[in-house]
């Protein structure tokens, strides 16, 4: 942050302000679509990159905000221009969205250098875009702020209040064993999302929007205002004023983003119980500002940091509910002895001065040190023979009896396997088995699907089973829950542990002691290892190929080899 600067400074000025035939052709060519000198003559340009797209739900209303970050612009006397951007539509793309992270990544980071940008506003929310614009602005290292798509609200069905995800599972088992009617599950279908904005559970989406505000990438209290309230065109219009004036200030991503602001984050999303995908994407956020963390930053905030947020899939409430009694600020409020308060933020201020004046007005929404919805561990990270880089669970949405369990293992060597077998009568499986999924992680997938909250077998549903402990390479979306274990690193395509798993191995979970360990002699599986299957690339052209050949594990963010480390902000212009 260099402080003010004159119009002569403005990156743009390169390409609209100088004499010579080059800069003739731009101007030229901006008065072409109708602008003047006076539209564009010596004003910050910020681009507006929008992910809206005609299949992506949680963005629909983007149309819209992108006019009222426009607004705002103008008014601070910016140019806006709108840069549309990949949209990760995360209940459409195929196999996963976690596949397209990087190249929204990449895009954004592309965009922002091949044009003549000098500050943006990032229009993002579903679960993957959050991390992708912010890891490509942060690697560009231009003024940025990012606006976030809200959550929607709840829906309803036959008078019960229904999560998104969350229920989906939930009443999806109960299908499964006709305690339910097909005309019920039509209705929860017609009533589980019914306005604009991304999951209204702490789902990964909700959980990285407050990652962002936390870490202050946002405008003081942006993640928590619903979609549909009127405060979010506002808040669109506040954003892209702030824009501009995070140009002349020369604010930058890098500025803000620190060792202390990223463990503020994490300690805001442990206290949240947000979804486990946070530590994977804010593993390669912290990568691309030079911020060095770590699982075991993780796992050692997790064990002192109280679950104060009562939302669900872990609480009771929805992501409107949080919004009414306070919102993020407050939550942050209560976590400020255990916050870096000092660390600067979008709108100039530090995070203690954003959270000073915050209040609770529903402490069992949002609840005090006192009387949390769970001590400590939302999250835990494990280690041992099964995953030696590391694995996830997320201990607030697991069954208590569960973690501590050994069991035999049921192994299925990818989702076809597991889709075939699953509900056979005649597999071999009880409550005590432990459900292991393989082939599902980055390279495996490929791009890690959410695949990992495998599906409990019918025959043990019609029994009253409603949890096992389940394990895989893959991950889960954030709105799931259950005893699952998740980015088991190394994955098994590339002949992680996990390929060697077999039926009926022992498997134990010690999420106490923080191990997860197959119990297995070591000259048995030196034997096994001998004799282990070739993994051919699952895809031999395009984007898909060369993602399997750069992607990182799990335990490294799933970043590319070639974008890891911060960022340089310029090419050579000529």
């Amino acid at each position: 942050m260099s402080g003010e600067r004159t119009a002569e400074d403005l990156r743009s000025h390169r390409w609209f302000g100088v004499n010579d035939m080059r800069s003739f052709g731009h101007r030229s060519r901006i008065k072409q679509m109708g602008f003047s000198k006076e539209d564009f003559g010596g004003k910050p340009v910020i681009a507006i990159l929008n992910t809206w797209s005609g299949l992506s739900p949680c963005h629909q209303h983007f149309k819209e905000r992108v006019e009222d970050v426009k607004r705002g612009i103008y008014q601070a006397g910016g140019f806006p221009v709108e840069l549309p951007a990949i949209s990760l539509s995360e209940p459409f793309q195929k196999p996963t969205t976690m596949l397209y992270r990087n190249l929204l990544a990449l895009e954004a980071e592309e965009l922002l250098r091949s044009h003549p940008i000098d500050g943006c506003v990032l229009m993002g929310g579903c679960d993957k875009t959050t991390p992708a614009l912010l890891m490509g602005a942060t690697s560009m290292n231009l003024p940025a702020i990012f606006f976030p798509a809200g959550p929607m609200m709840k829906g309803n069905w036959a008078g019960q209040t229904l999560g998104s995800g969350s229920d989906t599972w939930k009443y999806w088992d109960l299908l499964r064993t006709n305690k339910i009617t097909a005309e019920d599950w039509t209705g929860i279908e017609d009533g589980i999302a019914r306005t604009a904005g991304h999951c209204m559970t702490m789902g990964t989406a909700s959980t990285m929007t407050s990652a962002a505000e936390a870490m202050g990438m946002t405008l003081a209290g942006a993640s928590s205002i619903p979609a549909a309230m009127s405060a979010h065109p506002m808040l669109a219009a506040a954003t892209g004023r702030r824009a501009v004036e995070m140009v002349w200030e020369d604010l930058k991503p890098q500025d803000i983003i620190s060792r202390d602001s990223v463990l503020n984050a994490v300690t805001v999303v442990l206290a949240l119980a947000g979804s486990t995908n946070s530590v994977i994407h804010l593993l390669a956020m912290a990568q691309r500002a030079g911020v060095d963390l770590t699982l075991e930053d993780f796992d050692k905030l997790s064990r002192d940091i109280p679950v104060l947020a009562n939302i669900r899939p872990s609480g009771a409430y929805l992501m409107d509910d949080f919004y009414d009694a306070g919102g993020l600020p407050a939550l942050m409020k209560h976590l400020q002895q255990m916050l870096s308060t000092e660390c600067i933020t979008a709108n100039g201020a530090s995070l203690g001065e954003n959270i000073s004046r915050a209040k609770t007005y529903d402490d069992d929404v949002i609840r005090l040190l006192d009387n949390p919805v769970s001590d400590a561990g939302s999250l835990a990270v494990l280690k041992g023979s099964l995953a030696p880089n590391g694995c996830v669970i997320k201990a607030a949405a697991a069954s208590k009896h569960l973690l501590q369990h050994r069991g035999p293992a049921v192994v299925f060597d990818n989702y076809d396997d597991l889709a075939a077998r699953i509900d056979d009568p005649d597999l071999d499986v009880t409550a005590d088995s432990v459900l292991v999924l393989r082939g599902c992680g980055p390279v495996g997938g490929p791009g890690m699907p959410e695949w990992g909250m495998l599906p409990i077998p019918k025959k043990l549903l019609a029994q009253g089973v409603t949890d096992m402990v389940r394990l895989s390479d893959a991950r889960m979306s954030g709105t799931s829950y259950g005893t699952c274990v998740l980015h088991i690193s190394p994955e098994s395509s590339i002949g992680g542990p996990l390929d060697l798993l077999r039926d009926g191995d022992l498997i134990e979970l010690d999420v106490p002691a923080r191990r997860l360990d197959m119990l297995v002699e070591s000259s048995e599986l030196e034997q096994r290892r001998s004799l282990s299957r070739d993994h051919p690339p699952k895809a031999t052209r395009g984007y898909t190929s060369m993602f399997s050949q750069h992607i990182g594990q799990a335990d490294e963010g799933c970043d590319f080899d070639f974008l890891k480390g911060s960022g340089s902000p310029e090419p050579a212009i000529h």
